[in-house]
């Protein structure tokens, strides 16, 4: 039988990264929460936490602590509890989930916002290149992710979004020192490319599906969205941009695209734990009719 109460404190290190955050969450000393966890730990007979600057979950202790974020998600659902379960509400709800950085610069924000605004739900965002946010959840490290993966995870259900559309686009200046003979193979091999880390593939994606070529040797990695937007403006180099970002710079003549087939949609999908949490249903409910609301205007624009 899990002890929930030395979960707390497992719990809360590893949130905090130190014991003594933890203690200052729990209202205890700091030698309290260790031997609530040392305790526990020799019960069981396994570490659950790798002691450091931060503090590190094992991959029990990882485990366990995403069973403890799913049980409070449960009582999130029940308004009145115990004593013993009202006094760890103290703890604020927290939902993890994994996201990427385009949707966060983007749709993310507004949607979320409007949500958390009518719940008690905090949240605990991980940024991710979209097609590596599911390797969180798969990992125990959050308990929801927004993906362009349709693989199925154990324990989870997945539920199509809509699509983030993206548009290849250089500076007026860049496109015609590097593509004044056309929007050739050979040119987007000689013109430099940004990317956004090295798990970004839109970019070669994108290549292999218009050019039939691989990604140039020429590559700057810009791990930032909107430092990604400025580096093509300042005419760095040429890369793919949620097209809601770009729009502004494309109607001003800052950006252009390159050539007739410019465009390339991201399947997104929700992914969630198979949890009858009313809360999750509803987020789940609230995410999709803003999703389908905001790819309807952008397809009409």
């Amino acid at each position: 039988m899990l002890d929930y109460a030395a979960l707390t404190a497992v719990s809360a290190v590893i949130r905090e990264g130190s014991f003594e955050g933890a203690a200052r969450l729990m209202g205890l000393t700091a030698s309290a929460v260790s031997q609530r966890v040392r305790g526990y730990e020799e019960r069981l007979g396994s570490l659950l936490i790798i002691r450091g600057s931060p503090c590190l979950p094992t991959d029990l202790g990882r485990s366990l602590c995403a069973h403890v974020d799913k049980v409070r998600l449960l009582e999130a659902d029940i308004p009145h509890l115990s004593e013993r379960v009202a006094t760890e509400k103290a703890f604020p709800v927290s939902l993890k989930i994994a996201v990427n950085a385009d949707s966060l610069a983007t749709w993310f924000p507004e949607a979320i916002a409007s949500f958390t605004k009518q719940s008690s739900i905090f949240l605990e965002l991980y940024a991710e290149d979209e097609s590596h946010t599911a390797d969180h959840l798969r990992s125990g490290a959050v308990m929801a992710a927004i993906t362009a993966e349709v693989e199925p995870i154990i324990g989870c259900k997945v539920v199509k979004l809509g699509q983030l559309r993206y548009i290849a686009c250089a500076s007026p200046n860049f496109v015609e020192q590097f593509f004044s003979e056309g929007f050739t193979p050979h040119a987007f091999q000689t013109a430099p490319c940004i990317c956004f880390d090295r798990k970004d593939s839109l970019q070669s994606r994108w290549l292999e599906t218009t050019q039939k070529i691989s990604l140039p040797k020429q590559v700057h990695y810009v791990p930032s969205t909107q430092g990604f937007l400025d580096f093509i403006a300042a005419g760095l180099g040429w890369g793919l941009q949620p097209l809601s970002l770009a729009r502004n710079y494309l109607t001003q003549g800052l950006l252009r695209p390159l050539g007739s087939d410019h465009f390339m949609n991201v399947d997104l999908y929700w992914v969630y734990p198979r949890l009858k949490s009313k809360v999750m249903e509803e987020l789940t409910r609230h995410l999709i009719h803003y999703c389908n609301s905001m790819m309807d205007l952008a397809d009409k624009k």
